[in-house]
């Protein structure tokens, strides 16, 4: 099979090509496992963090790739849920041990044997992949392969932190940073909470604009002021200023949830934080840390009932690394897909 891969940590801007396409041996399933034609791979900023050391894999050489659609060609020995021909996908959960006190109380997500789709084990920017069948999901029939891709981590993701903000209908939600997750999570807003103001925050005039088509009712820069303050927001961006900005921005009692795994940049920026301006008055910061299968599972049915179609921009297996450079250099609208053939 073709892969993209993994073998050395680098800084994508002074290295274009971190990912090399090799050919490598089709992986085989273990007894509990299933082996994956891949169809589609979402592309997410955690990649830029595994390439660049916040979140370094385990071992490399690895294949990255956690938001996997792909088609059942083979069964282990002791699947029995999963068909063969099933299209399913792969999230950025791709273990947990099952035993400890988060798994045993729904919060796997928080597992310290944590494994990610991707980092700790190969991913999707190949032909095939292996998966334990427990961590896979039905497609809902109504999306294609390469809009089904960024629901299974934008999307999900996306899920777990306008749930965890707590936002109620009739409050105003802002939004700082525009991407693959955010542009998700404010169609949700708008159909779970129809009646919510969304504001959304973004350097890019391009994403401000694109968050004005989807319905944004005001849109400015990181660094301005809304012309109200918002009740929740929930950050999107992989740097330390804009959460700085928005904890100015929130409302007394609001909640800033950061739906970052890692976060990049001068972290100078939180030494200028103002006690009365940015915490006081009882404002909550909450961070989400990876998703549970039970995420994906609701979020996908989510997303069928309301058809979320994703914004996608395609790509071939051997553009990863210009995809990857294109989203490290801010050039975003909607979600980045490897086509898989």
């Amino acid at each position: 099979m073709k892969a993209m891969v993994l073998k050395a940590l680098c800084n994508l801007k002074e290295h274009s090509l971190p990912l090399k396409l090799m050919d490598l041996p089709i992986p085989i399933p273990g007894e509990h496992e299933v082996l994956l034609k891949v169809l589609a791979c979402g592309i997410c900023h955690t990649e830029l963090d595994e390439i660049e050391g916040r979140t370094p894999p385990p071992h490399l050489p690895i294949i990255p790739g956690h938001q996997v659609v792909g088609r059942v060609e083979a069964l282990g020995s002791k699947v029995s849920t999963v068909k063969l021909g099933n299209r399913v996908g792969v999230a950025w959960i791709f273990s947990a041990c099952g035993t400890c006190k988060f798994c045993l109380a729904d919060h796997e997500n928080l597992c310290p044997h944590f494994a990610a789709t991707g980092r700790d084990a190969n991913g999707g920017y190949a032909q095939y992949m292996t998966v334990a069948e427990a961590f896979t999901y039905a497609i809902p029939e109504n999306f294609s392969d390469l809009q089904a891709a960024p629901l299974l981590c934008a999307g999900a993701i996306g899920y777990r932190s306008l749930r965890l903000s707590g936002l109620k209908n009739g409050q105003r939600l802002g939004l700082t940073g525009f991407g693959a997750s955010a542009h998700l999570v404010l169609k949700m807003a708008q159909y779970q909470y129809p009646d919510c103001e969304i504001y959304v925050f973004a350097r890019s005039a391009k994403e401000r604009a694109f968050a004005e088509e989807l319905g944004a009712i005001w849109t400015g820069d990181t660094i301005e002021r809304a012309p109200h303050k918002l009740d929740r927001i929930i950050d999107t961006t992989p740097v330390w200023e804009p959460v700085v900005e928005a904890l100015a921005n929130l409302e007394s009692g609001g909640r800033l949830v950061i739906n970052a795994i890692r976060k990049e940049g001068d972290k100078r920026c939180l030494l200028n934080l103002d006690y009365p301006l940015h915490f006081w008055q009882e404002k909550e910061l909450k961070s989400v840390a990876n998703i549970t299968r039970n995420d994906v599972k609701v979020f996908l049915g989510l997303a069928a009932e309301m058809n979320l179609q994703p914004e996608i921009q395609v790509f071939a297996l051997e553009q990863a690394n210009e995809a990857l450079l294109e989203l490290k250099t801010g050039k975003i609208r909607g979600a980045k897909v490897l086509k898989i053939v």
